[in-house]
């Protein structure tokens, strides 16, 4: 890079990161905090937000972060962004590569990262750091480039040296062995079950999206869920353990479509990712075992969901 300084964050860097947020995103992006200085600081001054900052000259040309919850020893590298005058320089790249040493630093077992299917930069730059893509999050987000439909997320994980993040040892159905097996070569397998942490159920709305988070899928909350309406855009995240063959056919049976899995941020374990609701539409991805499950999720459409039209 010409030219270009690393540093950390300070106070008074708020309205500057503040505005080149709003310069590249105009008034998209997802992440509301960023258009409020005072946010950006109190995220910072609690531990929630690690940022890097790009200098060159005195003009800031970038901004990456580290945000994690309290307690969780699962970061994530985030609010990316690269001024244009700055890119090609490989400036993003640079910073995840310092945010992650960071992350040990911090006492974080691993790194997750959300990367945007509009383009496929970031895919890329998180391949480049090292990073897996696990699962898929369909019509995730509004959509931060200003197009009408909502924008589907690439999940990404990393450990960091030391830990491991094994996945449970179980016999996956014939619809995700290929992609589940070589999740089990990259991260290895274990038959003990790390321990769920925090209530065994969390529904919220959120974006237009019913998100649901489960301990464990039963009968009776098969019934129940199968009792939602159609025209809802649901989101389940299911604690990835024995059982999950059966869900697996239980929820494709109501319309759910596996889209990979994503760490659980609470514990050490993972989650299954299940998607009814979302849109028809086209991508093209970076890795070619998310664009699978892209394909697959595309040609699983109901009628009646392909129909419905854009989100507001």
């Amino acid at each position: 890079m010409d030219n270009v300084t690393l540093r950390s964050y300070r106070r008074s860097d708020a309205g500057a990161v503040s505005r080149l947020f709003r310069e590249i995103y105009g008034d998209h992006y997802v992440q509301p905090h960023v258009y409020l200085p005072l946010m950006i600081n109190q995220n910072h001054g609690e531990g929630r937000w690690h940022s890097l900052l790009a200098h060159s000259d005195n003009k800031l040309l970038g901004h990456a972060s580290l945000c994690r919850n309290s307690g969780s020893h699962t970061a994530e590298l985030a609010l990316s962004v690269v001024h244009p005058s700055g890119r090609g320089q490989n400036i993003a790249t640079q910073l995840g590569v310092r945010l992650l040493i960071h992350a040990q630093a911090l006492g974080c077992h691993g790194v997750t990262i959300k990367q945007v299917t509009q383009h496929l930069y970031t895919q890329r730059m998180a391949e480049r750091l090292g990073f897996c893509s696990t699962g898929l999050l369909l019509d995730y987000v509004p959509s931060p480039f200003g197009e009408p439909l909502p924008e589907s997320i690439v999940v990404g994980f990393t450990a960091i040296d030391g830990y491991r993040r094994p996945l449970p040892a179980l016999q996956w159905p014939d619809s995700c062995g290929d992609f589940m097996e070589r999740l089990c070569r990259i991260y290895g397998t274990q038959d003990k079950q790390p321990p769920w942490v925090g209530a065994p159920m969390h529904v919220e709305h959120c974006s237009g999206r019913y998100d649901v988070t489960l301990k464990k899928l039963d009968g009776n909350l098969l019934k129940q869920l199968r009792q939602l309406p159609l025209q809802w855009m649901v989101s389940i995240r299911l604690r990835l353990a024995s059982g999950f063959a059966s869900a697996t056919e239980s929820l494709a049976a109501m319309g759910f479509i596996f889209t990979g899995i994503a760490p659980n941020e609470r514990c050490a374990g993972w989650l299954a990712l299940f998607h009814r609701g979302y849109h028809a539409r086209t991508l093209e991805l970076h890795c070619p075992h998310i664009q699978r499950l892209h394909d697959r999720a595309q040609q699983h459409i109901t009628p009646c969901v392909a129909e419905m039209p854009p989100m507001d």
